[in-house]
């Protein structure tokens, strides 16, 4: 069965076996050229809990954002009843990443097509990472761990 993604039909293609299992045809391979973005603060290192929102919230496939006391953001995925946490800015541009396409564990930002791993933080497009944030459940509640 061909892989279903959160951005529509153009993850599904009829070329054969190979593409059906995919999302995305190509990793384009950019420079990196700023990797600092712009006036987006870092997150609060306060060893606090964050409450995201009840399991049934977040549906398989969607994101949601979550924003630090410090004004920084959060993306939080549910990829198949799993969820995973990640800074919701690119290192590329500073797009939110909670704005792009999702398809099983990769985000492709929205701005440039850069393609990270939700579960490492990984840019599966250049060598550039982005921090991921350890989750919880506890009595159906997903709350992430900052600081």
């Amino acid at each position: 069965m061909p892989a279903r993604c959160s951005h529509g039909t153009r993850g599904r293609f009829r070329l054969g076996l190979w593409l059906r299992k995919t999302c995305f045809v190509t990793i384009h391979a950019m420079q990196s050229f700023n990797t600092e973005p712009d006036d987006v603060p870092a997150p609060a290192s306060t060893g606090q809990k964050l409450i995201v929102g009840a399991i049934g919230d977040l549906q398989s496939g969607a994101c949601a954002r979550v924003v630090l006391p410090d004004g920084g953001e959060i993306a939080v995925y549910n990829v198949g009843g799993e969820f995973y946490a990640i800074e919701n800015s690119c290192p590329h541009r500073g797009a939110p990443l909670s704005e792009g396409g999702l398809c099983g564990h990769v985000i492709e930002c929205g701005l440039h097509g850069w393609q990270f791993d939700v579960r490492t933080g990984e840019c599966l497009t250049v060598p550039e990472t982005v921090k991921t944030y350890p989750l919880q459940i506890e009595g159906g509640v997903v709350k992430i761990e900052i600081g």
